[in-house]
């Protein structure tokens, strides 16, 4: 179960009215809102190394790069694939690339993460 570079994993997503920039604020489109397709590769990141961490730990983002290439309507399907690039001690970098129904890309980045013990990570976050 060690983490390694070629781990894969997708999220799909069929776009809502609540996925689009006019309902989470990041614009005044009917369309998938960049936050949320950041949402859906972060989660195929999460995907791609679930069941892999040792016990009592997780991962958390610590970098983002996203490039938001094309709009994808209400009803519209997403597909967003991540693959682990690189494990440098706890930190992790993916590959992430997004994918209309027709197979256009519609994004595409670098999502960091890092490991870390769940229960001392939750700790400092209550105070």
């Amino acid at each position: 179960m060690a983490l390694r570079a070629g781990l894969r994993a997708e999220t799909r997503h069929t776009v809502g009215p609540e996925d689009t920039a006019e309902r989470v604020g990041s614009g005044d489109v009917p369309v998938l809102a960049t936050p949320r397709l950041l949402a859906l590769a972060e989660a195929a990141t999460v995907r791609a190394v679930a069941g892999r961490l040792e016990e009592g730990r997780t991962s958390v983002g610590t970098r983002v790069e996203l490039t938001h290439r094309a709009p994808t309507p209400v009803g519209g399907r997403v597909t967003v694939q991540a693959e682990l690039t690189e494990v440098d001690g706890r930190r992790l970098v993916f590959a992430v690339t997004a994918t209309d129904e027709a197979g256009a890309t519609i994004g595409s980045g670098r999502i960091e993460r890092l490991t870390v013990d769940r229960a001392t990570f939750l700790a400092r976050a209550t105070g």
